[in-house]
Formats: C-alpha cells, structure tokens, sequence
C-alpha cells in the first residue's frame, strides 16, 4: 500500500495544472498506469477532476443566450472551450472499433486500480465521508450540462447558417464525402474540407 501511495503522489506532482479534458474517475482511472496508481488519492479526495470555469458556467446555465445580436464567430469562441474540456463531439469523432489489446488494457488498468482501493477499509464510507462520491457526482453533471450546452449552441449555429465548428456534421467524420448524384444532398457542410473559402 505504500509503494502505491508513494507512486500515486509522484503522479499526481507530475500532472499538469492546466485544464484537459474532463473525465469521471472511472475513466482515469483505467487510461493509464498513473490513473491506476492514483485510485486510493481520488478515493480519499486528495486528488481531484478539476472542473473548467466553461463547465461551471454551462451547470449554471445551458442554455443561455449568446449576447443579442451574436454572429458565427462568437458562437464558434463559445463552442471551442467547450470542445477542449469535454473532447470531440460525437459527430467529430471517426466510427472505428475499438482495439482488442486497448480493451485488454483499459480493463487490466481498471482491475488494478480497484485492488489498489481496496487496500482502503470501508472504502465506500470513505468515498462518502472524504467528499469524493460528492465531487464524482459534481464532475458527471459538469460533463452532461456541457454537453447540453455545446448542443444549444451548435443549434443555434444550424438555424444561423453558421459553418462548423458553430454547427453540427450530420455524418460522421471519416465518412467519405456524399455522392454527388444522390437525391437528397446534406443542406450545410458536414465535413471541414467541403467549408465554402472565405465564409464567416
């Protein structure tokens, strides 16, 4: 336990202050051997999913309106943070399946890091005393508003005619581009090669 402990802290020193993408402890916990080792520290909320002002602002609010008069540029100012503290949107992201060996790892990293939480007695009293279950709860619904909003806004983009990033691909990325003889055409860009040059 202290030879986790001691890697845990030595981890978390090593992390950068500035804000990444947000994730849920169980995420973290199963993306690298850092997260792993650092499950005991989430457990005791000694280590914590810093959550961006975006996120904050969104849980206050998501579907507050863009200042009167608002053009595609502001929006796509507002949907950018949003992109970098909660990843790419479903519609930027290229359908693959995942790899077999990343599957084997993510859950290899996942059985580790509760071995290393078990190590805790009364884990779940813990959680619940240390704030962590509190702070986990907090970090989920700071995930899900900025969703919410990030899809406000790309609505509003869509209704304004705006390009992408301020409006949504209706096809996944990495599709090829449509065919030019089908019937129905999609009505804006879904991909940021087919964007018009010179367009707001």
């Amino acid at each position: 336990m202290r030879a986790v402990v001691l890697i845990a802290v030595s981890a978390a020193f090593a992390t950068s202050a500035a804000f990444a993408q947000v994730k849920t402890s169980d995420e973290v916990k199963r993306e690298s051997v850092e997260g792993a080792a650092t499950a005991p520290l989430r457990d005791l909320n000694l280590l914590r999913t810093k959550i961006p002002p975006v996120l904050l602002q969104a849980m206050a609010d998501p579907y507050e309106r863009p200042p009167k008069g608002y053009r595609c540029q502001q929006l796509i100012a507002l949907v950018r943070p949003l992109d970098e503290a909660l990843g790419p949107d479903i519609d930027r992201i290229a359908v693959q399946d995942q790899d077999p060996f990343d599957r084997s790892r993510e859950t290899a990293l996942g059985a580790a890091a509760d071995l290393a939480s078990d190590a805790i007695p009364f884990r779940g009293w813990v959680r619940k005393l240390s704030g962590a279950e509190r702070h986990d709860r907090l970090v989920r619904d700071a995930i899900y508003a900025g969703g919410v909003r990030r899809a406000y806004l790309k609505g509003l983009g869509e209704a304004k005619g705006c390009n992408p990033p301020a409006t949504p691909s209706h096809e996944k990325a990495g599709t090829p581009p449509p065919d030019p003889d089908r019937r129905f055409q999609p009505r804006y860009p879904t991909r940021p090669e087919d964007l018009p040059q010179g367009r707001p």
